[in-house]
């Protein structure tokens, strides 16, 4: 069961983190020094992205979170409730640090990525209970691994009993329980996850159909598998017949892939809450991961979305 609106509705589930970034010309080697650029600090973390990116692009989105009671919490609070997003259930934590990313960007658009919790890894099951009214009022669920894993699987329960359409991103990548894999609709990956996820070895091929058959052996029938630069592969096989898709993305010259992943995730989000087949959406998704790599940052690069959503949906 799913619910679909012509005014979408969506709910996240997940982290906010305030991104320290700086720009090299090139990643360490390990004992190694390298000079970087001016280091900035941008709001960001998966849940607050994705939800940036699902308002940009014409969503009522509301986010369930935590931050600190410090600079950096009241600075992503304020940056979510400039761009329309709900943070109502978004909880400041007395005495802890607000989640933060140190974030390497080289010269040729690519990242490295270190997560430092804080206040996301205090997120409780207790407070999804406490949000349930956002759960019966959204179309679909949005679900990422930067909080703790209990508190993920309530909310995926949460959202079953509502008939709201889950997606969950299995990012940053860990070994998750059967029972929370049946609770999920959507199943969102890159190729390591994957990989991870079916207990393969680095899944370096483009045997798809070799894939959607160990994913449905698995009894995942709807995953979507990232693949960067190259776009991604719908491996839907709900009817038993589909082959999977290559969704091909927009050719741009990559500036920061910063939040591309959540951009993508937002839009996927957004497509299938207004009724969107999955295929279409993950088409739609890699169109507008690829405009956000062409521009710095993660949340800032989202801006554009609501200026070429509609040249989007015609091309």
């Amino acid at each position: 069961m799913s619910k679909t609106t012509t005014h979408p509705t969506v709910l996240v589930v997940g982290s906010l983190n305030m991104d320290l970034s700086v720009r090299t010309s090139r990643f360490p080697n390990p004992g190694e020094t390298v000079h970087g650029g001016e280091l900035k600090k941008v709001p960001g973390g998966k849940g607050a992205n994705q939800a940036t990116a699902a308002q940009a692009l014409g969503c009522q989105v509301s986010i369930i979170g935590a931050v600190g009671d410090d600079d950096f919490g009241s600075t992503l609070l304020a940056a979510a409730q400039i761009h329309g997003i709900d943070t109502s259930h978004v909880s400041v934590l007395p005495g802890i640090a607000t989640g933060s990313a140190m974030i390497a960007i080289s010269d040729d658009g690519e990242n490295t990525i270190i997560v430092s919790p804080g206040a996301n890894g205090r997120l409780l099951p207790s407070h999804i209970v406490e949000a349930e009214a956002l759960f019966r009022d959204s179309a679909v669920l949005c679900l990422s691994l930067e909080t703790p894993l209990a508190t993920v699987q309530a909310a995926a329960r949460m959202g079953k009993i509502h008939g709201i359409t889950s997606i969950l991103n299995l990012s940053p990548y860990r070994d998750v329980p059967r029972d929370f894999l049946d609770t999920v609709d959507i199943l969102l990956v890159n190729r390591h996850e994957a990989a991870g996820l079916l207990g393969s070895p680095v899944i370096d091929s483009n045997d798809w159909e070799m894939m959607q058959s160990q994913f449905f052996r698995a009894g995942l029938t709807r995953v979507v598998v990232t693949l960067g630069s190259q776009g991604a592969v719908v491996l839907d096989s709900t009817d038993g017949e589909s082959m999977p898709h290559m969704v091909e993305p927009l050719t741009v010259q990559a500036v920061d892939t910063t939040g591309c992943g959540d951009a993508f995730f937002g839009a996927i989000a957004q497509q299938i809450a207004l009724g969107a087949g999955l295929t279409e959406a993950a088409s739609f998704a890699a169109k507008v991961a690829s405009l956000t790599a062409a521009r710095e940052g993660a949340q800032t690069s989202y801006n554009v979305l609501a200026d070429t959503y509609a040249g989007l949906m015609e091309s």
